[in-house]
């Protein structure tokens, strides 16, 4: 595991260009394996869970290559064969192969995905998904077996008891080439969902209706790519820099957004007395002080983002009274909290509330990373903090978040990623 060194209280300035989705790209991955012809990625964020998804494709005979934000998969030569259970356990969206590999195969075997810890993320929408069309799913000691009949999957209505992105994804690319028509009922809206409706209805899927509760897909034989797809820009990513820009900043440009993906998150700290200033495709954070407390409750989209609460936290510090937020999505979602106390913040959980209280003071400590935005919140406290702040486990950072170190350092913040290894070279642990 890797540990990030922060060496806080330097303010940022600058600018910084967001990466491209990861919620987007740990779909369009598994989605490119359906193709019946090379596929090309364009704004791939360098993040390790692109790197794992790559192994998972090797498994299979995919080929694959990664350069300066291009990625380019061939699956003409795909074999059915055993995925590499620890690349699976180590991502929760490796569940999306399930979709994918129903659709090319019309069968899959895979070991129950990971990913971070943040509570129950069931998968029993995606197995009523796979069931109305028409396979057979069994769970066995951790391994998940769906199958099909010999006339393999067909158009059926899905109707969505929990609006879940995993499992409307997974129905979408297990519906794509069934025979017949597809309704998925109660189907979330986030915008990486149109991002991969968009990839597969340009290699001639007939889908209409994301980024709606309704989506009906028109099954068709064949998939071909004839044009590179760029992927949306990441909101989260987007949310996690303004968030920073707005506690330690004075003056930042955030560029290659797309406001109206943001707008829940924006309008919170706005609410809060950050005046941003929001253009087409950027938006300039200015130094921001006398800041409000708000209250938080995050939703399916176009709601506040589950993925964005953990990021702003920091923020609410810089509040001159109490903030609450309320995570309906994953209430359980508080693997932060203990380590913000642990560097002087006055926060705390109760009642599945979080309330956040001024912190006027910030200490550097030894935290851990204990999932992707857990993290983002520990990096942008310890940037808030006096001293120098070390996270273990910041794999879970890099997991999620595109060139991390070189974009802070960019916007003038002094931070490094060591290996344990290095550490124990120079007799540190």
């Amino acid at each position: 595991m890797k540990k990030m060194i922060i060496h806080g209280g330097r303010r940022l300035s600058g600018e910084v260009t967001i990466g491209g989705a990861k919620n987007s790209t740990v779909a369009l991955i598994p989605a490119a394996i359906l193709a019946d012809t090379p596929v090309r990625f364009d704004m791939v964020p360098d993040i390790l869970d692109v790197h794992n998804l790559m192994l998972i494709l090797k498994s299979m005979n995919v080929h694959s290559t990664f350069e300066d934000g291009v990625l380019t998969i061939d699956p003409t030569e795909i074999v059915e064969a055993p995925l590499p259970s620890k690349a699976i356990k180590s991502l929760r969206a490796s569940y999306y192969f399930m979709g994918s590999l129903l659709g090319r195969f019309q069968r899959a075997t895979l070991s129950f995905p990971g990913g971070d810890n943040i509570g129950p993320r069931p998968i029993d929408q995606h197995i009523k998904a796979f069931e109305a069309l028409g396979a057979a799913v069994e769970e066995d000691n951790g391994t998940v077996r769906i199958t099909t009949g010999p006339e393999g999957l067909h158009g059926a209505r899905v109707f969505l008891d929990v609006v879940s992105v995993g499992a409307t994804i997974n129905s979408i690319l297990a519906a794509v080439k069934a025979t017949g028509t597809t309704v998925i009922e109660n189907a979330a809206k986030e915008p990486e969902i149109i991002d991969v409706a968009t990839f597969l209805n340009n290699m001639g899927a007939h889908i209409r209706g994301a980024g709606t509760d309704v989506i009906r897909i028109e099954g068709v034989p064949t998939l071909r790519a004839m044009n590179t797809h760029t992927i949306i820009p990441d909101r989260i990513e987007a949310g996690t820099y303004l968030s920073m820009a707005a506690a330690m900043g004075d003056g930042v440009v955030i560029k290659n957004v797309i406001p109206e993906h943001l707008e829940a998150f924006t309008a919170k700290m706005i609410e809060m007395g950050v005046p941003l200033e929001i253009n087409e495709d950027s938006i300039y954070v200015p130094h921001a002080e006398n800041l409000k407390p708000i209250r938080i409750k995050t939703m399916p989209f176009p709601g506040f983002a589950t993925d964005l609460q953990q990021p702003l936290t920091p923020l609410l510090f810089r509040a001159n009274g109490s903030s609450v937020v309320i995570d309906t999505i994953y209430p359980k979602r508080i693997m932060h909290i203990a380590e913000l106390r642990k560097m002087g913040a006055n926060i705390r959980s109760e009642d599945d509330m979080i309330v956040v209280d001024p912190s006027d003071e910030l200490n550097g400590n030894q935290v851990q990373a204990g999932e992707i935005r857990a993290g983002a919140a520990l990096v942008i406290a310890g940037l808030m903090a006096d001293g120098d702040t070390e996270i273990e486990a910041a794999d879970n950072i890099l997991r999620g978040y595109d060139r991390i170190v070189d974009k802070l350092t960019a916007l003038n913040a002094d931070v490094e990623i060591v290996s344990k290894e290095s550490l124990v070279e120079n007799g540190q642990d």
